[in-house]
């Protein structure tokens, strides 16, 4: 069963998606999948408690299981994605480089663009490689925000 349930945090409304087991969906605004039961378990809890963590600071590494649905190449980019370090900025050129396919920047920005989870999969963490911020789901202004957040508390 999908279960979704909205959360107000530092960064406005969101909503956490899980399917019974994992994360599926992060959804800025109140938006919800198709199919989702509206309610609070115990999965989304947890995972709005480690967001509040992080939004203070106090979490760097989330604990929680993820289960992003997209094509092998974008599971690939995903996780390398998860092994950019808090506090740190990769271009999507170093992510093409990351998974061995140093041509491949402009599929890495649309597998990034497509990302389920932003934030447990810090697709913020992702710059131009001109060092400008560019495209995020929830506005510049939130990516901004969420790499402020990662600097201060380095």
């Amino acid at each position: 069963m999908v279960s979704a349930y909205h959360y107000e945090t530092e960064i406005g409304k969101i909503t956490i998606v899980e399917d019974g087991t994992s994360i599926t969906h992060i959804c800025f605004g109140e938006s919800i999948l198709k199919d989702a039961n509206v309610m609070e378990t115990y999965l989304l809890k947890k995972a709005n408690e480690q967001l509040e963590e992080y939004f203070n600071g106090k979490r760097k590494i989330f604990d929680l299981p993820l289960a992003p649905k997209g094509t092998e190449f974008q599971k690939k980019v995903w996780k390398a994605l998860q092994q950019i370090p808090y506090g740190e900025t990769y271009s999507y050129k170093d992510i093409a480089k990351n998974i061995g396919n140093i041509k491949a920047c402009r599929a890495v920005g649309m597998a990034n663009n497509k990302n389920p989870i932003p934030i447990f999969i810090p697709c913020h963490r992702v710059i131009g490689s001109n060092g400008k911020l560019v495209g995020y789901a929830g506005g510049l202004d939130v990516k901004e925000k969420l790499l402020g957040i990662e600097k201060q508390n380095l």
